[in-house]
Order: C-alpha cells, then sequence, then structure tokens
C-alpha cells in the first residue's frame, strides 16, 4: 500500500476582519490561530481550500 502524501500547512495571518467565508475555509482546514500547523492529506479538496486563502496561510513542506 503507498503511502499518502500529505502537506504541512500554516496559519500566518489573522483571520479578523475577513468574510465569513475565509474564516469558514481556515476552520475547515482546522486552523484557528496565527502560527499553528497542520498536517493534512494532499486532494485536490485540500488544494483548493489553500489556494482559496493564499493571503492567510503558507504550505510549508510537501511530504510524500
Amino acid at each position: 500500500m503507498a503511502a499518502k502524501k500529505t502537506i504541512v500547512v500554516k496559519q500566518v495571518a489573522s483571520a479578523a476582519r475577513r468574510p465569513a467565508v475565509q474564516t469558514a475555509t481556515l476552520k475547515g482546514l482546522g486552523l484557528n490561530k496565527l502560527n499553528r500547523t497542520r498536517e493534512l492529506e494532499d486532494t485536490p479538496s485540500v488544494r483548493g481550500m489553500v489556494n482559496s486563502i493564499p493571503h492567510l496561510v503558507q504550505i510549508i513542506e510537501e511530504k510524500n
């Protein structure tokens, strides 16, 4: 069985005074405070969420 690809995502900006959609996207990724990191499975849906809020999050690492 092949190992699943993952990405490490870090929140780099606050969700304060942002549209509710962007705040909900952060919560969906499991982020809610500055400098928090999460290791998430690299799927098209997760990539889409990260790409929709590039000003709030940063991809730190991509693991195979």
